[in-house]
């Protein structure tokens, strides 16, 4: 349900969309929509958005924003993430209320996944 002036969409580069889509098809059950070979968007992952031809990456160490995704079991995750073929680029760590590691997609775009400390809370 959109929201007035509420985060709503987010779009993110991509060098290699058909390697990005495989990667979070198989990695997180994404399903995408193509509009032309030059973008191709998903929806119902918590915020929608979509990945857009680019030569350019988004990576927290060049000041982009990092798109944090939730787990329930961190270590299950990361092997998923991995046999995905993508790049973990901090292991697994722990910080004040849980703990997370980041990971690159095939397209060089950066993102994390975080578990609470608590991991029952996070169905929640």
């Amino acid at each position: 349900m959109a929201h007035h002036e509420k985060l709503n969409y987010v779009e993110f580069p991509a060098k290699d969309i058909p390697a990005t889509k495989r990667f979070f098809k198989q990695a997180f059950g994404w399903e995408f929509e193509d509009f032309g070979p030059d973008y191709t968007a998903f929806s119902d992952q918590g915020l929608d958005g979509g990945f857009y031809k680019s030569d350019l990456s988004s990576s927290s160490k060049n000041g982009a924003a990092l798109l944090v995704l939730l787990s329930q079991n961190l270590e299950e995750t990361q092997a998923k993430v991995e046999a995905a073929s993508a790049k973990i680029s901090q292991p697994i760590f722990s910080f004040p209320g849980g703990r997370r590691f980041h990971f690159i997609e095939p397209s060089d775009n950066e993102f994390a996944v975080w578990q609470l400390e608590n991991s029952h809370d996070a169905a929640k």
